[in-house]
């Protein structure tokens, strides 16, 4: 019989141990928690839980928004990681950091100022009060508040890619006579649309559970601007766990179900790409 051949790097038991260890308690048991929590219900129980006129006003402001803001962090993330990295002009690397600044800035800190900002005495909601057109304590301020943390994930996704992209393609389609809008939509943009796809995605699930810096913004107003996180921190601070735990799995499968999605689409534009059978 052959020998098995070793392992370069040993260890491999031990680091895959730890591994499966950090990810049971970081992931696992607190998901299993939802479960077991929800399974207090009954079917029916659950049901009428998650079916309330008032849960079902929530997710529909919470999965609308996050959609909106989804799309629009898409197209302004990539269009934010195209000027990074095509072109140089001053303060590039500071307009570069500031890109990550919704990942270090506290979520309250982030509503408070975009509330500020937004109100009808605000810098923006002033401007845009003279027409009619009100931000904070809207749903459109739900929005704004959901770009403002999810555009990091499409630009950190985007950037990478066309930092390695090969030019020698959209070169020589021009060289053919191919017009700029053709090599971007025919050469680049297939290139460019796993990672467009991941970071929406990213954006997508990060949106629909955020709640420090939408809770400021959105006014709460019931059946309106009152998003599902904040249901679900109601139902805990009156302790009703099980109720809790119901509406939070609903928003964890939704969750789950964007991710797979995500991955299935991205699995297929790789073979795609590297010319297997779609």
């Amino acid at each position: 019989m052959k020998k098995r051949n070793k392992p370069v790097i040993p260890g491999f038991g031990l680091s895959m141990g730890i591994t499966i260890s950090i990810l049971s308690l970081v992931v696992l048991i607190p998901l299993a928690s939802l479960v077991i929590y929800t399974a207090k219900l009954s079917f029916k129980d659950f049901i009428e839980t998650i079916t309330r006129a008032r849960v079902l006003a929530s997710f529909y402001t919470s999965f609308i928004s996050a959609f909106a803001a989804a799309v629009i962090n898409g197209i302004m993330g990539t269009i934010l990681a195209w000027v990074l990295v095509k072109y140089e002009f001053p303060g590039k690397w500071i307009m570069d950091g500031m890109i990550e600044l919704p990942f270090a800035l506290p979520t309250a800190v982030a509503g408070i100022a975009l509330t500020s900002l937004t109100s009808d005495s605000g810098l923006v909601g002033s401007f845009f009060a003279r027409f009619g057109i009100k931000i904070a304590y809207t749903r459109i301020g739900i929005t704004v508040a959901m770009i403002f943390v999810g555009i990091p994930f499409v630009v950190r996704s985007v950037q990478p890619v066309l930092e390695k992209m090969d030019n020698s393609c959209s070169e020589a389609a021009g060289v053919l006579g191919a017009k700029k809008s053709t090599i971007f939509w025919k050469v680049i943009f297939p290139e460019l649309k796993p990672a467009i796809f991941a970071g929406t995605g990213l954006a997508f699930g990060r949106c629909l559970g955020e709640y420090g810096s939408i809770v400021f913004i959105a006014g709460n107003k019931p059946y309106y601007t009152e998003i599902t996180p904040l249901i679900i921190m109601s139902e805990l601070q009156e302790f009703d766990y099980s109720s809790a735990t119901a509406i939070a799995l609903v928003m964890l499968a939704v969750s789950f179900f964007i991710l797979f999605l995500n991955n299935v689409i991205q699995q297929r534009n790789a073979r795609i790409l590297k010319g297997g059978n779609a």
